[in-house]
């Protein structure tokens, strides 16, 4: 299975809380932690590594933070997984060419290199503006109007 790890998918739900306070200013570790119901601890960790990796700004003093280096439009989830995890890489040969011994002969190589290429480009695709938009109220089929009663 392809997933993402807990620390890095914490770090984009923190993102995601920053760019949804919509104000621009710096918000502290305790204020994001407690917005996102995650351990303060965790969260100091990944802020700072968000903001050694360009994605978030550091302010000191008392009124400091972190706020977001870019608006959240300009953010995108490739670019966040890569501060995260690393280069973005389905096979080790796609990350690391030449480190596997088999990859002169290796028949797979090229597709895997386009699938990851397509993965990466979906998730570049979308921004962090997206991915701090409201959850949508879902609709029950029951409650849409029947193709004969609309009008």
């Amino acid at each position: 299975m392809i997933r993402l790890s807990r620390l890095s998918d914490y770090g984009i739900v923190l993102m995601s809380h920053l760019a949804g306070f919509g104000d621009g200013e710096p918000h502290n570790a305790r204020e994001i932690a407690a917005e996102a119901s995650l351990p303060q601890p965790v969260v100091s960790k990944l802020l700072k590594a968000l903001a050694r990796q360009g994605l978030l700004e550091s302010h000191r003093g008392t009124k400091g933070g972190y706020s977001l280096a870019r608006r959240p439009e300009e953010i995108n989830a490739a670019e966040m997984i890569t501060a995260l995890e690393g280069p973005i890489g389905l096979t080790e040969c796609t990350v690391h060419p030449g480190e596997c011994a088999q990859e002169a002969s290796c028949h797979v190589r090229e597709p895997w290199r386009r699938i990851n290429d397509v993965v990466r480009a979906a998730l570049a695709e979308v921004s962090l503006a997206d991915l701090a938009q409201p959850p949508r109220t879902p609709t029950h089929p029951d409650t849409l109007p029947l193709a004969g009663n609309v009008g």
